[in-house]
């Protein structure tokens, strides 16, 4: 199986019996995160759908776009998971899913869940001045970060949006030293200093196993 990480909508789906499946509903940008993880720990009876990562950049819309597959799906599932944090909503995703007797993920975004909401949270206040990317954001920093602000077209822009950051932070989801340098040349890109952290999956490993 191949997809495109900006592209990826559905991965799974179950058309069959609803006994004993759950449907995580998920932000495209954690598709290969929980495909890993799913196969690792042998959680054949839970099915991925994404719903396309590029609405984080519109992320009232989000709400809307989760209740839609909810609405769409919930007949066919014992359980409807929605693997997204707060991810910019102002707390409307976790109005809209309680509204729909659901459970989400937590914390505020993918960036604390993958270092652990608690670890994330102990240090926030001291890198208020960090910019954070995850395995997926390095990948796609062009399609995500670099040309959706404009710094393709206007370079000089750059200071303005960054000038208050002073570092980028790498959570690392896989030891890949590819990614490590996409990572520092984007760092340099933006000119900030570097720094890398493995994380792993954090929070998300067992956000899912609540499900197995």
């Amino acid at each position: 199986m191949s997809f495109s990480d900006d592209k990826l909508t559905t991965e799974g789906l179950n058309t069959g019996s609803s006994t004993g499946r759950v449907l995580l509903l998920a932000c495209g940008a954690l598709a290969r995160e929980i495909l890993a993880l799913t196969k690792i720990n042998g959680w054949d009876h839970m099915d991925l759908q994404c719903l396309p990562a590029n609405l984080h950049l519109t992320p009232d819309k989000i709400p809307d776009a989760v209740e839609a597959v909810v609405v769409k799906k919930r007949d066919s599932y014992d359980e409807i998971f929605v693997v997204y944090a707060d991810c910019g909503t102002g707390g409307l995703l976790e109005v809209r899913c309680r509204e729909l007797g659901i459970t989400m993920a937590a914390g505020p975004h993918c960036y604390s869940f993958f270092e652990g909401n608690d670890t994330f949270a102990a240090h926030a206040d001291n890198e208020f001045t960090a910019f954070y990317l995850t395995d997926f954001l390095v990948r796609q920093f062009d399609s995500f970060v670099w040309k959706p602000m404009g710094l393709d077209r206007h370079p000089q822009l750059r200071d303005m949006l960054f000038g208050n950051y002073e570092k980028l932070v790498y959570l690392a989801q896989k030891d890949q030293p590819e990614l490590d340098r996409l990572a520092e040349e984007a760092a340099q890109r933006l000119g900030l200093a570097y720094e890398r952290r493995f994380t792993g999956y954090g929070d998300l490993t067992s956000e899912l196993a609540t499900f197995s």
